[in-house]
């Protein structure tokens, strides 16, 4: 409303904030087949960054670890004491190889948001969500019939021991829609929407910078479009903040998941 007003004062057209046209990518060029956009060489290119880190840092490992084995270490630390032991226990150390790769997957994924020319995160478009979130859902569906068998998953699910016998009538449902149904709908979706917010975000302050500073400067509006530029630059290092933290809980909820599959009584 604003911006109207300001362009209407100063006889300009009206300022077009960006709407999910800004996710909207066909094929790279003329010709190239439809799956081939934007959102799927980010992820391509993700795997090979993913890959190719690890590969620099443990191909030629060293005693005293430097340069990039330095970095993949710490990284591979914290995974270990921060998703993997607390979540699934004496068995983490085991899955770290999935757990590790899931969460610089997802995190090289993320940043690829605030990477000038690329600028999109892959997870704001729901199918790359939705696709380690299926991932991790299918493995922790194997694991727990692999370990409790299919009637002992549903009983520890639904009837978890010690609470008194009128509270499953509530709690058994709950659990059976929580677990078997929302559990990996909710998994993808806190990835996605979270991507999807802060990428509008950060489009639409820098729209507004552009527009008022650039495309339509006036006296008027610079004001407002100083305010645009900084708040594209404080809403990027935010941004940053939470493509990893979303790295993070994602990994985390994956390993919960797995933790319970194999450990029920916990």
């Amino acid at each position: 409303m604003i911006a109207r007003q300001l362009l209407a004062a100063e006889g300009g057209n009206e300022f077009q904030a960006p709407g999910t046209e800004i996710f909207d990518w066909g094929p790279l060029w003329d010709g190239a087949p439809s799956w081939l956009t934007k959102p799927t060489l980010i992820v391509a290119l993700s795997v090979i960054i993913v890959c190719g880190f690890f590969w620099a840092a443990f191909s030629k490992p060293k005693l005293v670890p430097r340069g990039v084995q330095n970095i993949g270490e710490v990284g591979y630390l914290f995974v270990r004491d921060q998703v993997a032991r607390p979540m699934i226990g004496k068995d983490g150390d085991k899955w770290m190889p999935f757990l590790l790769s899931t969460f610089f997957f997802i995190l090289v994924m993320n940043l690829m948001g605030v990477i000038p020319v690329l600028q999109l995160p892959a997870p704001s478009h729901i199918a790359f969500a939705i696709v380690p979130a299926a991932v991790v859902y299918v493995l922790m569906v194997f694991l727990s019939i692999k370990h409790q068998g299919l009637g002992g998953w549903f009983k520890n699910m639904m009837f978890p021991p010690g609470l008194p016998a009128w509270l499953y009538i509530i709690l058994a449902p709950i659990e059976l829609l929580s677990t078997v149904i929302l559990r990996p709908f909710t998994h993808a979706v806190r990835l996605f929407a979270n991507m999807f917010a802060g990428h509008l975000l950060i489009a639409f302050f820098a729209s507004v910078g552009y527009w008022f500073l650039i495309e339509k400067l006036t006296p008027l509006g610079s004001g407002l479009g100083v305010l645009g530029f900084v708040m594209s630059v404080v809403m990027t290092g935010f941004e940053i903040f939470v493509q990893a933290l979303q790295a993070f809980i994602f990994t985390l909820l994956a390993a919960s998941y797995i933790g319970g599959a194999l450990h029920p009584d916990h």
